[in-house]
Order: structure tokens, then C-alpha cells, then sequence
């Protein structure tokens, strides 16, 4: 893969913008869709970024995924809210979900949000950096449809789902933890799949518990029910494998339970009759106003004197710097600012695919 072009990233940004509108989502949300996945590229997580903009592409054309979004709070108490999305816009539905719990959290110190019905959201970290940027810690976590195998299992049961935390500091980032409970997820095997290169084997297993390192025929299978990632730590207890399976069930109680949503298989997109319909994914949302216990520049002296402990510990062999989560993405987001975001040829198919069919006229020469 060779002919990788890089593109300026506010080229990516007004393309993105022009498919959301053209595609009926109005201006506001799809500035806020935009910004969600320009957000991914720039912290160089490519599975989420522009390489995801077919995806919702396909579900709205197949009427799964709804460009008006209706924000309905369903039930509410000063710090708490329950909202359905109604099958509209993932990212606007998480955003101002997110900015429902901050404004709670702002007047009474805490501020929850459980959310039912919404769509695909994002990066999961980008909703907790809301709350790190003005001065409180974010939580955010989802569920998705099943993908991942509970240990000692080889059936797709429980979804990606992600957990991500975000707090402020007094370094140049937050710190912002945002991972998946698996070992990998659905995107990063679709990234290895355009790349055309092959799945590390432990992260991917079979009916039959075997490993699979096929990118294209783990989704195929992943899409049959006949591969099933693996949680965080592996098969088996051994490498800890039922951590991440407990923190996996931890996220699905916490997206669909206290939502009233539906989980796990009812969250593949099709109806009893085989028919498809609307993926009804359950998010939760957290902030903590920092204030309400201890003053905000205590706090950011205190978390950035842990993380920079973190930073100084001794080496292993063979290297030189120990990172914190969230250092990586600032350093990434500079680099890719200046050279560009990575297309490579087979996204710059899908994306041209995309223009041509929505009559996206002045930016032939990217895609």
C-alpha cells in the first residue's frame, strides 16, 4: 500500500461537512459529526476518523440511521437525565448528552446521563475531553452490537464496548484513557483490511476456537456469527482474559440496563423477520465538577505530579520513554495537522464513491 495520499485535514473537515449536509443532516449536527471524526484522525485513530464516513453513509441510505435527530428527555431529576435518541445522529445525540451531564454537574457537582436508541457515536473519548476542556472529569461508555466472545466461549455475545475517562492536568493534554474491552475492535480490522495486511493472530478466533488473521474473512465471519473477538487478557483466566469479559458485561449493564435499552444480540440491526432496522445502541455519560471538591488548579497539580511520576519510572531495556494516555494523541494530532490525514487507495474508493454518487462537486483530485 504504497499510494497513500495525504490530505490537507481541512479538506477531510469540508468534505465530511458537505456529505452530511448533502446527505439531509442539518448544518449544526453535522458540524458536531464533523468535528467527532476529524477528532479520530487527528489522534491518529484511524478506524474512526474519515475512514468511517461510508459507514454511517450506508446505514442512513439504508434508513437505519435517521439525519434529523429528536432529542427527547425522557425522565429527569437535577442530576440525572434518561434520554432517547430516536435513531437519529449518534454524535449529536452523545453530545449533548454529554453537555446535558455537564450542566448538571456544573450546579450540583455530578451529572449522569443514560441514553436508548441512539446510533454509532464515535471515538468514545471524544465526550469525555468535553468535560476535561472545562475543568471536569468525563466518563463515557457504550454498547455495540456483539462481536466479542465471553472467556471460555467462542460465541459473539457482548459488543466492543468502549470505556473512556477524561480529566484535566496541568501538563499541554488531558489525560484521556479511551479503549475498547476486547483486545481490538471491529474498525481497527477494517483499517488492516484497506491496508491489505494481515490480523495479529490471538486477537480473532473461530467457531471452533481456532485463530483467524484474515481481515476480510474475519468481517465476513464476525457478520455470520463465526468469529468472535477476544476480551482484553486473551482466552481463557490465564492472561486475564475475564477481566476484560467482566469489564465488557460492566459497560452492556450500564448502556442498555439503567437505559431501559434492548443488549447484546438485539443490538445486531434486525428485526425477528430478518429485516433490517435501526441499531438502538445505549450510551452512558458522566462529569464531575472538580470544583465541588477540590479547587480545580489543586487538582490539575496533582494529577499532572502523577502522571509526570508515571512518565520518570525506570526504563524497561530497550527503551527510552514511558507514555500516559493521552500523550501520544497530542504528539500524533501535530504531526497529522502538518502532513496531512492518510488515505490510502481503497478508502479513496470507497470516499470517491460516496462523492460521485451525492454529487459532490471540487474535491476530485483527493478522492
Amino acid at each position: 500500500m504504497d499510494e497513500v495520499m495525504y490530505v490537507p485535514v481541512p479538506i477531510v473537515e469540508n468534505f465530511m461537512m458537505d456529505v452530511f449536509q448533502a446527505l439531509g443532516v442539518p448544518e449544526e449536527d453535522a458540524r458536531i459529526c464533523t468535528d467527532v471524526l476529524i477528532t479520530s484522525d487527528l489522534r491518529g485513530i484511524e478506524s474512526h476518523g474519515i475512514g468511517r464516513l461510508k459507514y454511517y453513509y450506508d446505514r442512513i441510505k439504508a434508513g437505519v440511521q435517521f439525519t434529523q435527530t429528536h432529542f427527547e428527555v425522557v425522565k429527569e431529576t437535577e442530576t440525572t437525565a434518561l434520554v432517547d435518541g430516536h435513531h437519529g445522529m449518534g454524535h449529536v445525540i452523545a453530545y449533548r448528552a454529554m453537555r446535558l451531564a455537564m450542566e448538571k454537574a456544573r450546579r450540583y457537582g455530578l451529572g449522569a446521563v443514560a441514553v436508548r436508541n441512539s446510533t454509532h457515536f464515535g471515538i468514545a473519548g471524544y465526550y469525555p475531553l468535553m468535560a476535561a476542556a472545562e475543568g471536569m472529569i468525563g466518563l463515557t461508555v457504550t454498547n455495540a452490537r456483539p462481536a466479542v466472545a465471553p472467556t471460555f466461549s467462542t460465541e459473539p455475545m457482548l459488543g466492543t464496548n468502549p470505556i473512556a475517562f477524561a480529566a484535566p492536568t496541568d501538563l499541554p493534554y488531558p489525560f484521556c484513557f479511551d479503549a475498547a474491552t476486547p483486545i481490538t475492535q471491529r474498525g481497527k480490522i477494517e483499517v488492516l483490511a484497506r491496508a491489505e495486511k494481515p490480523v495479529p493472530e490471538g486477537w480473532v478466533i473461530d467457531e471452533h476456537g481456532h485463530p483467524l488473521t484474515d481481515p476480510e474473512q474475519i468481517l465476513r465471519d464476525l457478520g455470520a456469527a463465526k468469529a468472535a473477538l477476544l476480551p482484553l487478557g486473551g482466552a481463557g483466566e490465564e492472561m486475564g482474559g475475564h477481566k476484560g469479559y467482566g469489564l465488557g458485561v460492566m459497560v452492556e449493564i450500564l448502556s442498555s440496563a439503567l437505559s431501559g435499552g434492548v443488549f447484546m444480540k438485539d443490538l445486531l440491526g434486525f428485526a425477528p423477520d430478518g429485516s433490517r432496522r435501526p441499531y438502538m445502541l445505549g450510551h452512558f455519560f458522566l462529569a464531575i465538577d472538580i470544583a465541588h471538591f477540590i479547587p480545580l488548579e489543586e487538582f490539575r497539580r496533582i494529577t499532572g505530579a502523577i502522571l509526570r511520576a508515571l512518565q520518570n519510572a525506570r526504563k524497561a531495556p530497550g527503551h527510552d520513554r514511558i507514555y500516559v494516555a493521552g500523550e501520544k494523541e497530542y504528539e500524533k494530532e501535530k504531526e497529522v495537522r502538518q502532513r496531512g490525514i492518510p488515505i490510502n487507495p481503497n478508502l479513496r474508493r470507497d470516499l470517491r464513491t460516496v462523492r460521485e454518487e451525492l454529487r459532490i462537486e471540487g474535491y476530485e483530485a483527493y478522492f
